[in-house]
């Protein structure tokens, strides 16, 4: 048995972009962003141990179309429903079993999304007192009126993190990898960080972190399919949205539901950010037959499900929701096992979405 399930565990995003780049711990150098590696010689491939933006072929593309053709076939409803039905103890156990020994912290967040990064910090320029802020933090800078002066909802109500004037939301924390670099690296008195994720039992190893800092963060179990379920914040009052391979986790049909509901807790002029998974990635190709689920949408051997998009759905979904394209880009890597000579296409999309600054009074007018 533990064979299957090493190879989903290496199918995640533990194979995700940010690790494979050279981390700075005292920040002296700034991490490359994502596309600065080229491969230009074939020859050259083995060099490093990924590519970035790697051109796909014309066959290329053809067999993995082909490749996701051959096991297209979805399962029966009753099965399908039972994945459904089970999803939350199946998560559960993913990370009773792996607890905090699987992801590593996404230290790459800062360079891809400087949203997360702190106002300010050694060797660097104030963000909020740089010319070009409004460029590198397009309208997330902190804000408590709308453009013509008046005031945004009213937040006076008790709720965690209330005081915050800049309040992150992380969907789908897991065990907090995302969290505690932003923690860790943000130290503005003024942040406060939120983070919730469908298995309790992420939860709670989030909260027996060391790094848990009740006054700076709040974790609680929240199910982004259920559009009913309240969130502990009110709407309007956050600067950022985070989802990193989350929303890929939902039932396709769950998806623009739940989008549009994190969308109203927004600020004007704040934002979403969304990096998951790619049409044709690796691990879609990997899925063997008597795995899918429906189109592009398949349960792993752990029984947690997966899909995978195209950038025209992803816009399309954000669009629907009142946002605004920021930014919505493919990210082809080519990553390398020097060791066994071995090569493997990853597909990732990387979204910026921002809600607009009229949309409030739009709504209320």
């Amino acid at each position: 048995m533990a064979a299957p399930h090493a190879i989903d565990v290496m199918d995640r995003e533990g194979m995700e972009a940010g690790e494979i780049l050279t981390d700075s711990s005292n920040g002296d150098a700034k991490r490359p962003q994502f596309g600065t590696r080229f491969l230009t010689d074939p020859r050259q491939v083995f060099q490093h141990n990924a590519w970035d933006n790697v051109e796909w072929t014309v066959e290329q593309e053809a067999a993995a179309k082909k490749k996701v053709l051959e096991n297209s076939e979805p399962l029966p409803t009753e099965k399908q429903d039972e994945f459904d039905c089970r999803a939350n103890e199946y998560w559960n156990d993913f990370y009773t079993i792996h607890e905090n020994r699987f992801f590593k912290d996404r230290h790459w967040l800062f360079t891809e999304f400087p949203e997360l990064a702190p106002k300010s910090y050694p060797g660097h320029e104030s963000l909020s007192e740089s010319a070009n802020a409004e460029d590198i933090l397009p309208g997330v800078l902190k804000q408590e009126h709308n453009n013509d002066g008046s005031a945004l909802p009213n937040m006076d109500a008790e709720f965690p993190g209330s005081s915050a004037s800049y309040r992150i939301l992380e969907v789908g924390c897991g065990v907090g990898n995302t969290v505690f670099p932003i923690l860790k690296t943000n130290n503005d008195p003024e942040l406060f960080v939120y983070c919730c994720d469908f298995s309790s039992t992420a939860v709670e190893l989030v909260k027996a972190n060391p790094d848990y800092d009740p006054d700076r963060c709040f974790a609680f179990v929240h199910d982004l399919s259920n559009v009913e379920a309240d969130f502990p914040v009110p709407d309007e009052s956050l600067n950022v949205l985070v989802l990193i391979f989350v929303l890929s986790a939902l039932h396709p049909n769950k998806m623009q539901a739940s989008i549009s509901r994190l969308a109203r807790l927004l600020k004007p002029g704040g934002v979403m950010l969304l990096r998951d998974y790619g049409r044709y990635d690796m691990a879609q190709l990997r899925f063997k037959k008597g795995r899918c689920l429906s189109e592009n949408f398949y349960v792993r051997g752990d029984g947690t499900r997966v899909y995978f998009f195209t950038q025209d759905e992803l816009n399309e979904m954000f669009t629907l929701a009142g946002l605004e394209k920021v930014q919505n880009l493919v990210d082809r890597r080519l990553q390398v096992n020097r060791g066994k000579q071995l090569t493997m296409y990853r597909v990732w999309i990387q979204c910026k979405y921002r809600k607009a600054h009229s949309q409030l009074q739009d709504t209320q007018g």
